[in-house]
């Protein structure tokens, strides 16, 4: 793997964050019901850890000599995280979270893989260490996924 190669996924990684942070942000304020209290604010707690992620990343490309994407750079792709017609349809929404959870392992577990072959060892421990995060993030998840499922 090449350098290029490290950055294009610290900046889809970065990318992916912060469209995280905006869908788990108007999840937690849209989403309503009884049912609907622990995964909001699963969703609320979540958010500073992903901006945290974002930032981290950010940091690692400036180090890089690289800029992080701003707004004119960014691409949404985290369709099933859109907020629901529904508002009490708590389920796309743990749903939403496990694809974007799943998206997100993807990318850290190529980004360590890059950054290994690119003897890059910064970035393959910052990989690794939010990849354990996004790992708990989706057990968590799945967790809420069972209960819905029962």
């Amino acid at each position: 793997m090449t350098n290029e190669e490290i950055t294009r996924l610290l900046k889809k990684a970065y990318s992916d964050e912060i469209e995280t942070v905006m869908n788990y942000l108007t999840n937690s304020i849209v989403l309503e019901g009884v049912s609907a209290e622990e995964v909001k604010e699963s969703l609320e707690t979540d958010i500073q850890e992903e901006l945290g992620h974002a930032e981290q990343l950010g940091n690692r490309l400036k180090q890089l000599d690289e800029r992080p994407p701003a707004s004119y750079d960014f691409e949404a792709r985290q369709e099933s995280l859109q907020p629901p017609e529904d508002s009490t349809d708590v389920l796309s929404v743990i749903n939403g979270v496990l694809d974007a959870e799943e998206d997100a392992i993807e990318t850290y577990r190529d980004l360590v893989d890059a950054a290994t072959d690119g003897d890059d060892p910064v970035t393959e421990d910052l990989a690794v260490t939010i990849l354990s995060d996004e790992e708990a993030h989706r057990t968590e998840f799945r967790g809420f996924r069972r209960e819905y499922q029962d």
